[in-house]
C-alpha cells in the first residue's frame, strides 16, 4: 500500500536543487573567470621557414647598391651637315668602323648644280681679272708713252732754251725769242708733271681694279670649297675608329641639317651608370672604391660622376672600371654595382631584417634560451649597409633574432619554433 510523504521530505528536495543549481553557477562562473585570464597560446612556426642571424661585434663595411649598365666614355654622334635624301646606307649596327668608312650616301641635286654654277662664276672672274690686267695694262703703256713724249719735247725745249740763253748774251737774236723759249720749257715743264702725276694715277687705279676683282675670285673660291665640302658631306664618314652602335635613318628619308644619323662608341672604354636610391645617395663621394658585377666576372672601379638632379627617385652614379673588361662586355649590357660608403669599427651589427630600416626602431623576435620559443623585443637600428645593419639599442653580442617578415604575428609576443 502506498505511504504517503511528509512535509519536510518535499522541503528537502527542493533545498538540494537549490543547492545543485547554486554550485554549477559557481563553478561556471569561476571555470569562465580561470579562461578569460588565460594568456593566449603562442603560434607554432616552422623554423625552416624563418631566417636567423646571430648578433655581432666588429668591423661593418657600409655599401650601397644599385642597378646599372655599360656605357661608352667616348661617343661619337654623327649628324647630317648638310640637307639630303638617303640613297644607301652602308654598314649596319655592330659593325667595326674606322674614321674613313663611309656610313650612309646622301643626295642633293640642288647642292651639287649649285656647286656646278659656283664653278663656272669663278671661271668667268677669273677670265675677267685677266680681261682688266690686260685692259690696264695697255693704258698704262699709252700713258708711259704720252708721258714719254711730253719728256722728249721738255728736253729738245730746254735745249733750245740754253742756246738761246746764250745766243742772247751774244746778241744774236732778239730778247723776245728767248722768252718765247723759256715760256715753251716751262709749259713742256708742266705738262710732264702732269703726265707723270697720271701714270701713278693710273698705276693705282688698276691696282684698285684688280684688287676688287681678286676679291670676288676670293669670294668665289670660298662659296666654291664651302659647297664641295658640303657635297663631301653627303658620303657621312665615321669619323672615328670603333663600333656603330646605331643607325637612325632609313633608305629614302629625308633630313635636315643636324639631325642625328648615326652613334659610333668605342666598346674598349667603357664606364657603368649605376642608378642609386635617391635615400641611399646623399653618403656617396666622388673616389669612392666601387665594384661592378657583369655577371661574367667583378671588375673594381670608382665613382667619378655624381649626377646632381634626381630622376624617379634615383640618382644616376658613374663609375669608372680600374680592370680590363670580361669577354662578352658590351655597351648597355646590365649590371649590378655596389659603392662602398665607409668602415665602422666596433660596432654591433646584424644581417639587415626584411621589415627595418636605418635609423628606425622595430619589433624583433629573439630568440629565448633554448631556441624553441621567441619573444618579440623592441629594438633601434642605426646606419644600414647592403646586408648588414647597425644594432643601437634593444640587443646584445650573441643573441639570435629572426629577421624574415613577422607581420602575420603582430598580435603575438611569443612564437614557438618547430
Amino acid at each position: 500500500m502506498d505511504v504517503p510523504r511528509g512535509k519536510s521530505t518535499a522541503r528537502k528536495k527542493r533545498v538540494r536543487i537549490v543547492l545543485y543549481a547554486v554550485v554549477a553557477i559557481i563553478a561556471v562562473t569561476a571555470i569562465t573567470l580561470g579562461v578569460s585570464r588565460m594568456k593566449p597560446a603562442a603560434p607554432s612556426v616552422e623554423r625552416s621557414t624563418t631566417l636567423i642571424d646571430t648578433v655581432k661585434r666588429g668591423q661593418m663595411l657600409r655599401q650601397v647598391r644599385g642597378m646599372g649598365t655599360l656605357v661608352p666614355q667616348d661617343i661619337r654622334v654623327i649628324a647630317a651637315a648638310t640637307q639630303g635624301r638617303v640613297e644607301r646606307v652602308l654598314v649596319q649596327p655592330g659593325t667595326e668602323v674606322t674614321a674613313g668608312t663611309v656610313l650612309i650616301e646622301l643626295s642633293n641635286p640642288e647642292l651639287q648644280q649649285g656647286t656646278v654654277d659656283i664653278e663656272y662664276q669663278l671661271r668667268a672672274a677669273e677670265a675677267d681679272y685677266n680681261n682688266i690686267r690686260a685692259r690696264l695694262e695697255s693704258e698704262r703703256m699709252s700713258q708711259q708713252a704720252a708721258a714719254a713724249t711730253v719728256q722728249s719735247e721738255y728736253q729738245q725745249a730746254k735745249l733750245q732754251s740754253d742756246t738761246d740763253e746764250q745766243l742772247a748774251k751774244d746778241g744774236l737774236i732778239p730778247a723776245i725769242n728767248l722768252k718765247l723759249s723759256r715760256v715753251r720749257v716751262a709749259d713742256l715743264a708742266n705738262r710732264y708733271s702732269i703726265e707723270q702725276k697720271r701714270l701713278q694715277g693710273t698705276s693705282k687705279s688698276a691696282q684698285a681694279q684688280l684688287a676688287s676683282q681678286a676679291a670676288r675670285i676670293n669670294q668665289l673660291k670660298a662659296q666654291l670649297e664651302l659647297r664641295r665640302t658640303q657635297v663631301a658631306t653627303l658620303r657621312v664618314l665615321a669619323g672615328t675608329n670603333g663600333v656603330l652602335q646605331q643607325m637612325q635613318v632609313e633608305v629614302g628619308q629625308q633630313v635636315q641639317p643636324g639631325t642625328n644619323l648615326a652613334r659610333v662608341v668605342e666598346p674598349q672604354n667603357l664606364k657603368a651608370e649605376l642608378r642609386i636610391a635617391e635615400t641611399q645617395a646623399k653618403d656617396i663621394t666622388l673616389g669612392q672604391q666601387a665594384s661592378v658585377d657583369t655577371r661574367n666576372g667583378i671588375i673594381p672601379g670608382h665613382v667619378v660622376r655624381i649626377d646632381p638632379a634626381s630622376q624617379n627617385s634615383t640618382v644616376t652614379i658613374d663609375v669608372a672600371l680600374d680592370a680590363p673588361l670580361p669577354q662578352g662586355a658590351r655597351p648597355d649590357l646590365s649590371v649590378d654595382g655596389t659603392i662602398e660608403l665607409e668602415r665602422l669599427d666596433n660596432i654591433l651589427y646584424v644581417a639587415r631584417p626584411a621589415f627595418g630600416q636605418s635609423q628606425s626602431s622595430v619589433g624583433m623576435f629573439k630568440l629565448e634560451p633554448g631556441g624553441q620559443f621567441a619573444t618579440r623585443v623592441q629594438v633601434k637600428l642605426g646606419r644600414s649597409s647592403v646586408n648588414t645593419i647597425e644594432v643601437l639599442e634593444g640587443l646584445q653580442e650573441g643573441d639570435q633574432v629572426i629577421l624574415s617578415d613577422t607581420s602575420q604575428w603582430d598580435a603575438f609576443n611569443r612564437i614557438r619554433l618547430n
